[in-house]
């Protein structure tokens, strides 16, 4: 693997992006809509973060303060948030701040942080369904969508463990725990994209409010949200916490079993070879991190799972990684996939549904977990277990 290829192609989205118009946001771009606040360049930052870690190379740190504070005003509001749409994906830029509060000491970082978690805690607070869980979205009523998980539990925790003495913990276990009693099936070990609590919807089976498919990103956020929350716990080794591992060595396990050779997964991951099914880069890169991150943090045990992490990282560098005019680009990502709403019935959950979203290059949510999945893949090298 040529790793000053990489480092280039980071700097390049770097250098041609400015805090109005990344040019890794393509839901944007294709929108003609300048970037505002949203989860999909949380996840460039995080991953941009996460390179100045390894490297202590101030550029990443530097452009990520940059962006973040062009948005965020003195008092902590947020140029682009509404706490009045519930959107739990609001809530995954936010665990940046924490990083950023920590190596600038800025006081709008802070605020900003206090007011993303009164959206969670406040007064009425995030939505719940009848078990206990946010809604995904308030315009997604009694939905637990795994992409939520992701967006707001392992901030959640942070800011617990940060901020408020660990007060709220059990709430997280134990929405955790509702997901795996209610979306995890037992045959296969993965997990459904989306659950309806009211079993009203038309995606949702009517007798279980499941939908249909597993996803393959759904699923990574899912890995992602337990790997980040055990990482972040201040509880380490209670029962609430050797649970949560529990769930997250079992997926893991579960994910093996569907690996192409190749090492990438599929859209549809376990139906590697129907229909336009094919192998997906964001899905991919995810699971690489989550399993390459397990084991350097020691939840992950066993070295099938650094074998098979690298196995994903290098697979998606052969199969995605391209050259167009001197230029790389990352090819293979899903551009977008939900669940209704009603008047998206195209948004069914069906296996064709997964097959119609558009396939794109360079769009953050391929472009940063293959940039986490990078700088967990070159620990191997560099020996650090501490970056």
């Amino acid at each position: 693997m040529n790793t000053t290829v990489i480092e280039t192609y980071i700097s390049h989205l770097i250098e041609k992006s400015t805090a109005e118009l990344p040019i890794w946001n393509i839901e944007k771009a294709r929108a003609g809509k300048k970037s505002g606040w949203d989860y999909i360049d949380g996840c460039m930052i995080m991953a941009l973060l996460e390179t100045y870690a390894r490297t202590q190379d101030k550029k990443y740190v530097e452009f990520s303060d940059y962006y973040e504070d062009y948005r965020i005003h003195d008092d902590g509001t947020i140029d682009g948030y509404k706490k009045e749409t519930y959107n739990l994906d609001e809530i995954n830029g936010g665990k940046n701040l924490f990083t950023l509060y920590r190596l600038t000491k800025k006081e709008k970082y802070r605020l900003a942080l206090t007011n993303l978690y009164d959206q969670i805690t406040g007064k009425p607070g995030q939505p719940r369904t009848k078990e206990g869980n946010f809604w995904h979205k308030k315009i997604y009523h009694d939905q637990i969508w795994l992409d939520g998980l992701y967006m707001c539990l392992p901030f959640y925790m942070e800011y617990e463990a940060t901020f408020n003495n660990a007060k709220n913990i059990e709430d997280i276990y134990q929405q955790f725990k509702n997901v795996h009693d209610i979306m995890r099936d037992a045959t296969t070990g993965l997990y459904y994209h989306g659950y309806d609590s009211s079993k009203t919807l038309f995606w949702a089976d009517k007798q279980t409010g499941l939908s249909k498919n597993f996803w393959l990103r759904s699923l990574g956020w899912y890995a992602m949200a337990l790997l980040d929350t055990l990482n972040l716990a201040p509880d380490k080794g209670s029962d609430n916490w050797n649970t949560l591992k529990a769930y997250f060595v079992d997926l893991m396990e579960s994910m093996l079993r569907f690996q192409d050779t190749t090492g990438m997964w599929y859209q549809i991951p376990n139906l590697p070879h129907q229909g336009k099914n094919y192998l997906e880069t964001s899905g991919s890169a995810i699971m690489s991190y989550s399993m390459l991150k397990g084991v350097r943090t020691g939840i992950l045990t066993d070295a099938k799972f650094l074998k098979a992490g690298k196995a994903a990282f290098e697979g998606i560098c052969k199969t995605y990684l391209l050259t167009d005019n001197e230029e790389l680009h990352l090819g293979g990502i899903c551009l977008m996939a939900g669940l209704g709403p009603e008047d998206k019935p195209n948004r069914d959950g069906s296996f064709e549904y997964y097959m119609s979203e558009p396939i794109v290059e360079d769009d953050a949510k391929g472009v940063g977990p293959f940039i986490l999945a990078y700088n967990e893949y070159l620990w191997e090298t560099s020996g650090n277990k501490d970056f």
